[in-house]
């Protein structure tokens, strides 16, 4: 598949070349919001254009088909996610901070980039056979981070458990696009606010969901609730 399909390869130093760069990122941007909202087979190659304000023929410059958009959407997003959560993982200084750290990214990740979660929740089965096994290499090795974070701090623990415990959290964290749809209505002030009370709400749940694998559960009192 050429490389336009695949990675927006490296960095353009021409003007036209940022230009182009940039219309990509356009259309990738309004291809996720529509696939999410829409269904990848509800939207055409003409309705990606117009999102993006360009003819539908103009996709194919950079793309050889609404098929190779969604590849390069979810793709892009993968092995965005694990880059970026190995630099997260690597700057911690202690593997409690570790695990904290990648869940404020992973929440950060969920509440600014909802459509994408749920085109990479439905979508899969619609990807390459070659780009499904690409996404799905990219995706263990995020989880590997997570877990990684996890074996430190709970050591007796098997990887098939704490693998477990990783994924459950991500399920928690990323219900976020589903029950948070209404706040992209509100005035910027009412959504900032909205948002940042669901990060705070969402990081302490997935931080006490985590929790339990190395800290022991308090005591029972006893007695009548």
């Amino acid at each position: 598949m050429p490389l336009t399909d695949r990675s927006p390869g490296p960095p353009p130093t021409t003007v036209r070349g940022q230009a182009k760069a940039q219309r990509r990122q356009d259309l990738l941007a309004a291809s996720a919001t529509l696939f999410a909202e829409r269904g990848f087979t509800g939207v055409s190659i003409d309705d990606i254009g117009a999102a993006a304000g360009v003819s539908g023929p103009a996709v194919y410059r950079h793309f050889t088909s609404k098929q190779a958009v969604l590849g390069a959407v979810l793709l892009e997003v993968s092995s965005d996610l694990l880059e970026r959560g190995r630099a997260v993982a690597e700057h911690a200084p202690a593997p409690d901070r570790r695990l904290r750290d990648l869940v404020s990214f992973q929440v950060e990740f969920a509440l600014h980039r909802p459509a994408v979660i749920v085109v990479q929740d439905r979508e899969m089965p619609h990807l390459t056979a070659e780009d499904r096994r690409t996404v799905r290499v990219l995706q263990r090795g995020y989880v590997t981070l997570w877990v990684e974070a996890l074996r430190e701090l709970a050591p007796a623990r098997d990887v098939a458990d704490l693998t477990l415990r990783a994924q459950a959290v991500f399920g928690l964290i990323n219900s976020t696009p589903h029950s948070l749809r209404a706040a992209h209505r509100l005035r910027a002030p009412q959504e900032a606010q909205h948002l940042e009370a669901a990060r705070t709400a969402l990081e302490e749940m997935a931080w006490a969901a985590l929790r339990t694998a190395f800290e022991p559960a308090p005591a029972s009192t006893g007695g009548t609730p």
